[in-house]
């Protein structure tokens, strides 16, 4: 996908604003290069790097562009990592992380977002990912242990279904706190038996969602 002058504008100015933001790798700068935001974002969308949640298909809302790129520094992504992430979405999220590890592995409920997702994926050349139709709520013991894993949802506690998939050293990104209530993103890290929670800001998602909609 070739970007317009006018989009090319807009991320070097989007990737100035990075570069005041502590904690953003430079992989991370390259693939938001690479990855155009443009094809993931909803038609008519004025500025794809404005930082504003924005509608998309069946009812669900994708993350503005700073809000994705903290998302996926949060993860302190690396090369040759195996990643489960959980709520596919837009997928831009998806191909930042794609750019960045060895593979991901990405759940989503809803079968015309996904289809979407893998169409854009493969537009832009990505391969080393896997998408499953599932909502993805026990996560997915048969490719773990993994390095990261990240849930774009809320729990009330840590979820320990996720936990238990996690490797030697690896960290879990999600969204603590009620689901109509203050929520915190916080990243645990497992350190030997145990895990150390870091709570990096507030934010707002909603509860992990059972079942997927074969329909939408």
């Amino acid at each position: 996908m070739k970007a317009s002058e006018a989009d090319r504008d807009r991320l070097a100015r989007f990737i100035r604003r990075l570069g005041e933001e502590p904690d953003i790798p430079p992989a991370l700068f390259k693939a938001v290069e690479s990855v155009p935001r443009r094809l993931f974002v909803p038609p008519g969308t004025e500025d794809p790097y404005e930082d504003l949640t924005a509608p998309i298909d069946c009812g669900e809302t994708m993350p503005g562009a700073m809000t994705a790129v903290k998302l996926v520094a949060a993860l302190e992504p690396e090369a040759e990592q195996r990643v489960l992430e959980i709520g596919t979405g837009s997928g831009y999220v998806t191909a930042l992380l794609a750019k960045i590890v060895g593979h991901v592995t990405t759940f989503e409920r809803y079968r015309r977002l996904l289809d979407a997702a893998s169409q854009r994926f493969r537009e832009i050349g990505i391969s080393n990912l896997t998408p499953v139709f599932e909502d993805g709520r026990e996560g997915y013991r048969g490719g773990s242990p993994y390095h990261r894993v990240i849930v774009h949802a809320a729990f009330p506690a840590p979820p320990k279904q996720f936990l238990d998939q996690l490797g030697i050293a690896a960290s879990l990104v999600c969204a603590i706190g009620p689901g109509d209530g203050e929520q915190t993103l916080v990243r645990l890290r497992k350190v030997g038996s145990r895990f150390e929670r870091e709570d990096l800001g507030p934010i707002r998602l909603q509860p992990i969602a059972f079942g997927k909609a074969d329909v939408l």
